[in-house]
């Protein structure tokens, strides 16, 4: 396993293989890794010739000082579970000055309107930091295939949108959300939970599979009171959202259309710490 922290070093490293053809998958992750992480490490050694996954806690994406001081990293922990699956991956752990330079701020982007829904409404900036560093990655690895988590399904379709916007030459793959026994989804963020706490997070999806069986029937505004009401028994949990929306647009539905794929998109707060998760509804 080669481990670079420079970009110099791993453009360098990587040029004279994409001139020979080979194509070359991309996992960005920030660490903390959990097996949704390593099923799409997985995938792209299944359908690469070279596979690089970067390490990195991108500071522009947090609107929150606290929690990005407080994010897990776990870097050593991360190299034995990547070598376990393979020792010719390629890791990328650049520090902030690697990345950024000297100027650590984002640069501004607009996904037509994809950026002001759900995380875009409650994390002012943050789109404006995935951007940034996704495209940023994106010209110093050049992949041919990216692997993207449908767990923030958001942040896949602003990465799509980023990638057509820009003219960027990587297929954008989505990768089905990977969940713990009790059926929590997996999350780096998961690891700052009490184990109380990470059992009783188990009511997040039970409640996401509730609306889904009672979207069918019911109206997008009743399912959405449904939920609201249901997280109002548990008063360890602080709902930030729920809200129904397209899943191309992103915006939120007020009425069904038979043509529209929908998505159930939810914020929760436990222990402090923020979880989010997603499901389709039809």
């Amino acid at each position: 396993m080669l481990i670079f922290n420079k970009k110099s070093d791993l453009s360098a490293f990587l040029s004279p293989l994409s001139h020979q053809n080979k194509s070359i998958g991309f996992v960005p992750t920030m660490g903390a890794l959990h097996e949704g992480h390593l099923s799409l490490l997985k995938k792209s050694l299944t359908e690469n010739d070279i596979t690089v996954m970067s390490i990195f806690v991108n500071p522009t994406q947090f609107n929150n000082a606290d929690d990005l001081e407080k994010y897990p990293r776990t870097f050593e922990e991360d190299l034995k579970k990547m070598s376990k699956i393979s020792d010719s991956i390629i890791v990328y752990a650049p520090s902030v000055s690697d990345i950024y330079e000297g100027n650590t701020v984002s640069e501004s982007f607009e996904y037509d309107g994809l950026e002001h829904q759900m995380e875009g409404q409650h994390r002012p900036g943050h789109f404006d930091g995935v951007g940034t560093i996704v495209k940023r990655l994106f010209e110093i690895i050049k992949p041919t295939t990216a692997y993207f988590g449908e767990k923030d399904f958001q942040q896949l379709q602003i990465v799509k949108k980023l990638v057509e916007r820009y003219a960027i030459p990587v297929q954008i793959i989505g990768c089905p959300i990977f969940r713990e026994a009790n059926g929590l989804a997996m999350s780096s963020r998961n690891e700052r939970l009490s184990e109380n706490a990470r059992k009783k997070a188990a009511l997040i999806f039970e409640i996401l599979n509730q609306a889904k069986s009672y979207f069918a029937s019911k109206s997008i505004t009743e399912t959405i009171q449904f939920v609201q009401n249901e997280f109002k028994k548990h008063p360890e949990f602080e709902l930030e959202y729920f809200e129904i929306a397209d899943e191309t647009t992103l915006l939120s539905a007020e009425s069904k259309e038979i043509e529209k794929k929908y998505r159930g998109f939810i914020a929760v707060f436990i222990e402090k710490i923020r979880l989010i998760d997603n499901i389709s509804l039809n």
